[in-house]
């Protein structure tokens, strides 16, 4: 499973330490900051700040709002003026011009502003689904600029997440400042955090073309939906003077041929490529020997879409990376297929492979990794342990020594499903199961997991199910269609996990849910090299329940505290009361407890007193609100309403002496970056 390659090179250059992500640092810096996606690059979504607590979180109330530039096209007009149109009306235009550029004719929507903002030097640094980027005044919300890079021209963005961003990142070395981003259409970003002007220096005027030197990745190339089939979607990674950058390539191929995901370290002076790992192991390379025939010559994907992190004093970034492209089937690809669906530890300055652990092999559900390991320190049975714990899609937690890549508990082979009838798949016949920790969602589906609030409803549920495939975790797919429980969505997805170094309790939200694939046979003349593709819109079908009544037992989300000293888990509760679930006509009059359902999968928050995250209903007037409750229990403590529901993770940071919490919420036209503090 895991495969140690040579000794790590204690080698972290002095360039590292005149970073602000250098050394063990685990959680955001004392000084307030927030200068990482995940408050430092081992991705700990912990601040130490303790101003707001549980005594006064209740308090809590909007200190600014700033509404989405991205909602916004400020033009200058050749006489030096300025003026704002609504970005609805550009787009239109747009549309009007040239309406095949959009997927499904749907121009940008610019409501999905789900990033996580950084905070450095009073400045929140953020980018919006349309891949503009902006700096807002961390005290009163005021913007301090807006660099818009106009990629949207190029067309859809790929995937299903259409027009969707998670982040930036910052750079210094102490008198020079830098903000990246990826954009919707493939390029590196590089822009002056000072004013938002292009970096005159770093590739072409500021910008990178991630599309080069990638094979089959020709720039504006689409998929068969009409989608660009390579965007940037998450934050990139800063170590010292390496930039590592995430890459989103569409799943949706027909044909064998698609783009690899291979990851590339980037100089932050120049944009110059440093070095490049092939995800996809080519020639005579180590896994080359995991795809059969010539698969590793024209198979697509395998890199990472999500965020990463990293230990700068090992000198290792980790690469939690994802399914070949296309995510459902494999007739074209046999074999395990390294190094999809696994960790990678990567030498930061080389990007030679360290070690590595392949959770899913040849997969078949799109169960890649789908957030940032989470790096902290614990103690196990005496022996100290410098950990990296990955939460999963499919519900469990792989923890490692992150130095070696040794697991912290046994991993076991074990035999799976293998029979299935999709013409030309061979599936693989063992897949890594964790003996510790315990399974944080459910898994797998059987008539005893189906919904039996009532002997009326559980009969629905088996009448919903006849004809479609149940089985255990990692049943392959089927023409009749295999339940697949988790989801392809997870389990858990991109906010991933939140731990707190000082107790080594890592917290972790999840989803209950499940996906059916449906196939079919390619058109003639379709251009379809593949066997059998995924079937979408018309013709296909899923377990549906009358009435909008839930398919499974509940919880239908939870957030489980895992102590990583032992394995444990310490506390399960769901995510909110579920409402919408105990109010059903059906179910109202049987007194249900809380069923959850109400996580709208933003992320996790921890304080030293708190854990802290988002539920879509429960506040005062039954709409969102943010909620604190205790790490050691889960008991609520307080919670406070805000606007809409949150489609971002919260962070938190201090300036002038006042702590604040922001985080994203939805809406139409225009969504918000809010920041909530204590009455001044």
């Amino acid at each position: 499973m895991t495969r140690r390659v040579h000794p790590i090179g204690w080698m972290l250059a002095a360039a590292l330490m005149a970073a602000p992500t250098a050394g063990a640092q685990q959680g955001a810096p004392a000084d307030g900051e927030w200068p990482t996606y995940g408050g430092d690059v081992g991705s700990t979504k912990y601040s130490p700040l303790d101003q707001i607590d549980a005594g006064n979180f209740g308090d809590l109330e909007i200190a600014w709002r700033w509404q989405s530039a991205d909602a916004w096209v400020s033009m200058t007009t050749p006489g030096g003026g300025e003026w704002r149109a609504r970005s609805d009306v550009i787009f239109g235009a747009l549309d009007a011009a040239d309406p095949e550029r959009w997927r499904d004719r749907q121009a940008p929507y610019t409501n999905n502003l789900k990033a996580t903002p950084l905070m450095v030097g009073g400045r929140l640094f953020i980018n919006m689904p349309t891949s503009q980027g902006a700096a807002v005044d961390a005290a009163t919300g005021e913007t301090l600029w807006v660099y818009n890079p106009k990629t949207y021209e190029a067309g859809t963005t790929t995937m299903t997440a259409r027009w969707n961003q998670r982040g930036v990142a910052y750079w210094t070395d102490g008198s020079a400042e830098r903000v990246f981003w990826g954009t919707s259409n493939g390029f590196l970003l590089c822009v002056d955090a000072a004013t938002g002007r292009p970096c005159a220096d770093f590739g072409e005027n500021g910008r990178v073309d991630l599309t080069r030197d990638i094979p089959r990745a020709g720039r504006g190339d689409r998929d068969w939906l009409n989608a660009l089939l390579y965007s940037v979607q998450s934050p990139p990674l800063v170590v010292g003077d390496t930039i590592i950058t995430p890459s989103s390539i569409s799943s949706y191929n027909i044909t064998r041929e698609a783009p690899p995901g291979w990851m590339r370290g980037f100089d932050v002076h120049s944009g110059r490529t440093k070095w490049t790992f092939h995800t996809i192991p080519q020639g005579d390379e180590f896994g080359n020997d995991t795809w059969g025939g010539d698969s590793w010559r024209v198979t697509g994907k395998v890199g990472v879409w999500t965020m990463m992190s990293a230990d700068p004093e090992l000198g290792l970034v980790y690469l939690p990376t994802n399914t070949p492209a296309p995510d459902y089937y494999g007739g074209h690809r046999p074999g395990e297929n390294l190094f999809a669906e696994s960790v990678v530890a990567l030498d930061i300055e080389t990007g030679q492979r360290e070690w590595h652990f392949q959770a899913v092999h040849h997969g078949l559900w799109d169960y890649d990794f789908p957030a940032a390991p989470n790096l902290v320190d614990i103690e196990v049975d005496g022996r100290p342990i410098k950990a990296l714990a990955q939460v999963s899609k499919q519900g469990f937690l792989y923890v490692f020594d992150r130095v070696t890549g040794e697991p912290v508990w046994p991993i076991e082979e074990r035999p799976v499903p293998t029979d299935t009838d999709i013409p030309g798949e061979l599936v693989w016949p063992t897949q890594p199961f964790p003996t510790r920790p315990a399974a944080f969602e459910y898994q797998g589906a059987t008539i005893d997991d189906l919904a039996d609030f009532t002997p009326e409803i559980r009969q629905m549920a088996i009448d919903a199910v006849d004809g479609f495939r149940l089985g255990p975790l990692f049943t392959p797919q089927s023409l009749s269609g295999t339940i697949q429980r988790p989801s392809a969505g997870g389990g858990a997805n991109w906010s991933g996990a939140a731990v707190d170094p000082e107790t080594g309790m890592l917290y972790v939200p999840s989803v209950n849910a499940f996906s059916v694939r449906n196939y079919r046979d390619p058109e003639p003349g379709e251009g379809a090299t593949l066997n059998i593709i995924e079937a979408r819109g018309a013709g296909t079908r899923s377990p549906t329940m009358p009435q909008g009544l839930p398919l499974f037992k509940p919880p239908y989300s939870r957030m489980t505290a895992i102590d990583l000293n032992t394995g444990d888990h310490v506390w399960m509760n769901p995510l909110g009361d579920g409402d919408r679930v105990r109010n059903h006509p059906l179910l109202r009059e049987l007194d249900l407890p809380p069923v959850g359902g109400d996580h709208s999968r933003s992320g996790p928050l921890v304080t030293p007193t708190l854990l802290i995250y988002a539920l879509t209903t429960g506040g005062s007037t039954g709409g969102p609100r943010l909620l604190a409750v205790d790490k050691a229990t889960g008991e609520e403590l307080a919670s406070v309403d805000i606007p809409r529901g949150a489609i971002g993770s919260p962070m938190t940071y201090l300036l002038d002496g006042r702590q604040y919490i922001a985080l994203t919420v939805g809406g139409s036209p225009v969504p918000e970056l809010i920041a909530l503090a204590l009455p001044e």
